[in-house]
């Protein structure tokens, strides 16, 4: 029983890890003042991706990465595994980061 608890704690302390409220992304979404980087696989990315996304995989992701400090940088993978690592990342190069998480959950336009 002790464990369960314990895996519990630790399931939803990797859950608020990085994320923000629905009520937070979408006033960021209406401010236009974001950049969408999905940080999957070249590969992945020519299969489908959000609609302006830019991609950089989350393993090329370093401190040569040039993106506006200005804007939010919303990132996604097919997961959120890697989009976890990337926001981690990028944090610690001083962007403000959202992680949206998994491509097949996005609601946002895809192309």
């Amino acid at each position: 029983m002790k464990k369960i608890v314990i895996m519990l704690i630790v399931c939803i302390l990797l859950v608020g890890c990085g994320s923000r409220d629905k009520s937070t992304l979408d006033e960021v979404l209406k401010s236009g003042n974001y950049i969408i980087l999905d940080v999957r696989t070249n590969e992945e990315y020519s299969a489908g991706h959000v609609k302006d996304a830019l991609n950089i995989p989350y393993d090329e992701i370093d401190d040569e990465v040039n993106l506006d400090k200005n804007k939010v940088i919303l990132v996604y993978c097919k997961s959120g595994v890697r989009s976890s690592k990337a926001l981690s990342t990028l944090k610690n190069l001083g962007y403000d980061v959202i992680n949206l998480g998994a491509y097949d959950s996005i609601t946002l336009e895809k192309e």
